[in-house]
């Protein structure tokens, strides 16, 4: 299992997070990227503890959501099956697990200071932390075709995963405004909400 894991997780953190695995006898599957979630951890009807990773996230989100997934799996062990998923079991579990990881011989230094805010409470998805999730991003390969809307320029079209177009407006607060040129209404997105960008659009419209 350690060679199996050995190209999604950082070097240093193979040898504790495959303890974790052994310890709490969890079948992993590392499997294809699902577009809803990057993993998840359900019990089978047999008691067999199984978790999925997304193959295609980087190390350091693949180490995150496995640990997340493993949180889950040890509070209802230790708190029973009536917890909240993402509740203060969870959440207090998840911190516990993850802080041994967060340090400079597995994480960059640039994420460290990022990592230790977003664990004061973890969510139930770091994306949800756009400045966790934008920093995250860099590391990833292949994001040729991929932008996050701070990325797009103002005034600029771009796709969303459902195939609609918007034109993107100015940022308001935290979020950005942008046109939906179908239906001329007004939605706003997060900083990190990832996109298609659509300079040929703009190029046929003239």
């Amino acid at each position: 299992m350690e060679k199996v894991l050995a190209p999604y997780l950082p070097e240093n953190a193979l040898v504790p997070a495959f303890e974790l695995i052994k310890t709490h006898q969890v079948h992993l599957k590392i499997v294809n990227e699902r577009a809803t979630r990057h993993g998840d951890y359900r019990k089978s009807i047999s008691g067999q503890h199984q978790i999925t990773v997304n193959a295609s996230l980087n190390k350091y989100r693949f180490l995150m959501t496995l640990i997340h997934e493993i949180a889950h799996l040890v509070a209802i062990e230790e708190c029973g099956t009536n917890i909240r998923p993402h509740g203060i079991e969870w959440k207090m579990t998840f911190q516990r697990l993850m802080v041994p990881f967060i340090r400079p011989e597995i994480y960059p230094v640039q994420l460290l200071p990022l990592l230790a805010k977003h664990f004061r409470n973890p969510s139930a998805s770091s994306d949800t932390d756009a400045a966790l999730s934008i920093a995250l991003k860099q590391y990833d390969e292949n994001r040729t075709e991929v932008f996050f809307i701070y990325e797009v320029p103002l005034g600029s079209h771009f796709k969303i995963a459902n195939g609609k177009i918007f034109k993107r407006g100015p940022l308001r607060v935290k979020r950005f405004e942008c046109l939906e040129v179908s239906s001329g209404r007004m939605y706003t997105f997060k900083p990190n909400a990832e996109v298609e960008l659509l300079s040929a659009y703009v190029q046929n419209k003239r």
